[in-house]
């Protein structure tokens, strides 16, 4: 039975406050507002109607199943997420379905936004007004789309805690028709670029430059000619790469990707959302792809036991860093450069008596050691190094800024075409050019972009392109669609003749390359070229003498 309470406030008035009895019959509620703090209300009369009013409701919403008792929602937002204790394996996060790696990490992040505003909020007390205002501080330092996913996931632990009787609505669901009307085009985060299939050969023709080996060459053209996702292509096997595709052709399974969690560790899991595929790989690409695996012989990696057919540059893991003083030590210690204590290890002739003495002095007494043997390829690659070493440089002419370093060109010399990086000490000041940028802001990405681009241009059907790049498509027209052997065929010789002029474009502009696959490559093509031009100059007609 609903009735009124009587009370004085600080100023000295009198207010009352309205109070029903819970669905439950286990004693009596205040009318609260959307602060969830008891209403004030000036006259009794008031007070009473707004308590038979929430009496009312509180009984239809029990009624509905839809009522929940106030106590229960006073659990606070972090308590819930992490656990009585702080401990996310007693939370929320550990009590949710079964994830993967990958989501785990990225739920973390999403928390690392969510925690610091709501941690301490009741679960009860938590509004849509908190959310929006918090959502639109979020937008001005981060990045829309991100906010969006950070919401997405509030959302998400809302909806449990709604399942599990713990409040009763959840205040992050969006209402429809409020707002500002805007477009998806108004949270779009910039357009990803795209390259020829010249610029995707010349990229990677850079990219084994700067790396001194075939490992990279062979990468980026696979993933440009198969539009393979990172982690698939870092997690190829080599049993994976067959010869037995359509017509002569060959095939690389996606079976198995490596994904790399932001602790370093590399995590062999399916490919993303079971994305299970045989990927058509034209006869050049199979046997460029095949030609690697036996030239490189890879072995077992000691993280997985398993064989890869790309290796890392450097060994994994931080691998290259060394136990124990480091030549920088021997250095402050002995008062020199850390280039007189490389002469003194290496050309002692080239240093002066005192001063090698002082540096041996320290080495002695550090207990410094020299490395032997060379520190070799990693196991796997490493998104950050790759696109900072490798890819960016490839792709834009320049380093990107990392850490002190300012953004700066790549160092080349004149010649061979397109020029060889120049490494060392004083290697700007060394270098005799730079490259131009093929495509500025290309990322790793945008390969695969540029793999979709160019099927469209080919005129493939969308359903092998679906099907190619791993994508789903629930449409009704989808389900009455199916992949053939004659388009998969048809893709391939495609595939080949684009590769084929990019390697001709690539003729006319030099006719050697410093990288030995390529080098291999330009001397077959230029020898086809030449046979065919011999075999139509047989054939062409000739004219009687007059």
């Amino acid at each position: 039975m609903a009735y009124t309470e009587k009370r004085r406030g600080r100023d000295g008035k009198d207010y009352y406050r309205g109070r029903y009895l819970r669905p439950d019959g286990r004693g009596y509620d205040t009318v609260k507002g959307a602060d969830s703090r008891a209403i004030k209300f000036p006259t009794k009369r008031t007070a009473l109607k707004a308590a038979q009013d929430a009496e009312s409701e509180a009984a239809a919403a029990a009624k509905r199943g839809g009522w929940v008792a106030p106590e229960k929602g006073r659990t606070t937002l972090g308590e819930y997420v992490l656990g009585p204790d702080g401990s996310p394996e007693e939370g929320w996060a550990a009590k949710t379905q079964d994830l993967a790696a990958s989501s785990h990490q990225s739920y973390g992040y999403c928390l690392k936004h969510i925690l610091p505003t709501f941690a301490d909020s009741a679960l009860a007390d938590i509004t849509s007004k908190m959310i929006d205002v918090w959502e639109r501080k979020e937008k001005e330092t981060g990045a829309v789309s991100s906010v969006s996913t950070y919401r997405k996931i509030l959302h998400l632990i809302l909806a449990d805690a709604v399942d599990e009787g713990l409040i009763a609505t959840n205040p992050a669901a969006r209402r429809r028709g409020r707002g500002k009307r805007a477009g998806r085009a108004s949270n779009r985060g910039p357009e990803k670029k795209i390259t020829s299939a010249l610029g995707a050969l010349l990229l990677a023709e850079r990219a084994s430059l700067l790396s001194g080996r075939d490992d990279e060459f062979v990468a980026c053209t696979a993933k440009s000619y198969t539009g393979k996702r990172w982690g698939e292509l870092v997690g190829l096997e080599p049993e994976f790469v067959r010869p037995d595709g359509v017509a002569g052709h060959g095939v690389i399974r996606v079976e198995w990707q490596l994904y790399e969690l932001d602790s370093g560790e590399l995590v062999r899991c399916p490919p993303k959302d079971d994305s299970y595929r045989d990927v058509d790989a034209p006869a050049f690409l199979a046997r460029l792809v095949m030609d690697h695996i036996a030239r490189a012989a890879p072995e077992p990696c000691s993280c997985h036991r398993r064989r890869y057919v790309f290796r890392g540059r450097g060994p994994a893991g931080g691998g290259a860093r060394r136990e124990g003083p480091t030549l920088v030590d021997v250095a402050k210690l002995a008062g020199v450069s850390t280039g007189t204590v490389s002469n003194v290890l290496n050309r002692p002739e080239r240093v002066a008596e005192a001063t090698r003495v002082r540096v041996e002095k320290a080495v002695a007494e550090l207990g410094f050691t020299r490395r032997t043997g060379t520190t070799g390829d990693g196991a796997h690659w490493r998104r950050s190094g790759f696109s900072t070493w490798i890819f960016e440089p490839a792709a834009s002419g320049h380093f990107p800024k990392k850490g002190p370093y300012e953004r700066r060109p790549v160092p080349v010399s004149a010649g061979p075409w397109p020029g060889l990086p120049v490494r060392g000490r004083n290697s700007q000041g060394r270098a005799e050019a730079c490259w131009v940028p093929i495509k500025g802001g290309l990322t790793r990405h945008g390969l695969r972009h540029g793999h979709r681009t160019l099927m469209e241009e080919l005129g493939t059907p969308k359903v092998l392109m679906d099907e190619r790049l791993g994508h789903t498509d629930s449409s009704v027209s989808a389900n009455y669609s199916h992949v053939t052997s004659e388009m998969r065929a048809r893709l391939c010789e495609q595939l080949t003749e684009v590769w084929e002029a990019a390697l001709s474009a690539r003729l006319a502009l030099c006719r050697t390359s410093a990288v030995p696959v390529l080098e291999r490559l330009l001397r077959e093509h230029e020898a086809a070229l030449e046979g065919r031009s011999k075999i139509v100059s047989h054939l062409a007609p000739r004219r009687l003498p007059a």
